[in-house]
């Protein structure tokens, strides 16, 4: 796939894994259809990597309130509850620790900054949300990644860019149940804003992105899925850290 490195002036320092606070992270990241986790999956068979998908059975069950469905119901009354039990579950994944000694790499998908600048943004842009509780929002979002006393730091981020008419294709093709409500006008407001926090010159975030032309069909996918391990591994190994031995499919590599 079409590779492209952004922000290079920020790219890898080689560093030793062992003197590091916490694991190589890495945020996948983009639309609904994107493929971030069959992606991630991919890497589920290397015993020195955490995966960490969405969250999602938290969200779906907070001491038996279902906060995804409650916003769904009535998103008015909700999002503002649901978005901010997601920052607080994003800010655990990323404070996770290391599953164990072996772990050097953690890769997670999305992130608590795509849940601050693609969903908080678009659900405050259509009002689902009042000012008041936005400008709640981004004050503990600016609290929570601006505080020395919590590592949100991330080494890479991996930018599966779509059309929102491919990913509206894709999500209609896999017919999720959560995604009846999916629209293409909703696939295009989080497109733009991927776009805008993601491809913006000015972006502020630690890491260097690797951004990915991932508008294929679903045949194709899969091989589009591993050059992407491909690069990803060879990006670990840049900065120093060098799994692609340990991965129990590295079969493609050859």
């Amino acid at each position: 796939p079409k590779v492209e490195n952004k922000r290079k002036s920020f790219f890898f320092k080689k560093m030793d894994i062992t003197e590091r606070e916490r694991p190589f992270t890495i945020i996948v990241e983009g639309n609904i259809g994107c493929g971030k986790s069959t992606l991630i999956k991919l890497f589920s068979q290397n015993p020195e990597i955490d995966i960490l998908p969405e969250p999602l059975e938290k969200w779906c069950n907070l001491e038996g309130h279902n906060l995804l469905q409650m916003m769904y119901e009535d998103p008015c009354r909700h999002s503002m509850t649901l978005q901010s039990y997601i920052q607080l579950t994003m800010a655990q994944n990323h404070c996770k620790n290391a599953s164990s000694s072996k772990t050097k790499v953690k890769i997670m998908e999305r992130s608590i900054f795509s849940a601050q600048n693609i969903f908080v943004e678009n659900l405050w842009k259509n009002k689902k949300l009042a000012d008041s509780e936005y400008e709640v929002l981004c004050a503990w979002y600016k609290f929570l990644t601006t505080s020395e006393s919590v590592d949100l730091k991330v080494d890479l981020i991996v930018y599966l860019r779509v059309a929102p008419e491919v990913a509206w294709e894709r999500v209609k093709k896999r017919a999720r149940s959560e995604e009846d409500t999916v629209s293409l006008e909703y696939l295009t407001e989080l497109h733009e804003l991927h776009e805008k926090w993601l491809m913006s010159s000015d972006l502020k975030l630690s890491g260097p992105i690797m951004v990915v032309d991932v508008n294929k069909s679903f045949e194709e996918l899969p091989v589009i899925h591993r050059e992407i391990k491909k690069k990803i591994y060879e990006s670990m190994e840049q900065a120093g850290v060098n799994l692609m031995k340990n991965d129990k499919n590295c079969c493609w590599i050859c």
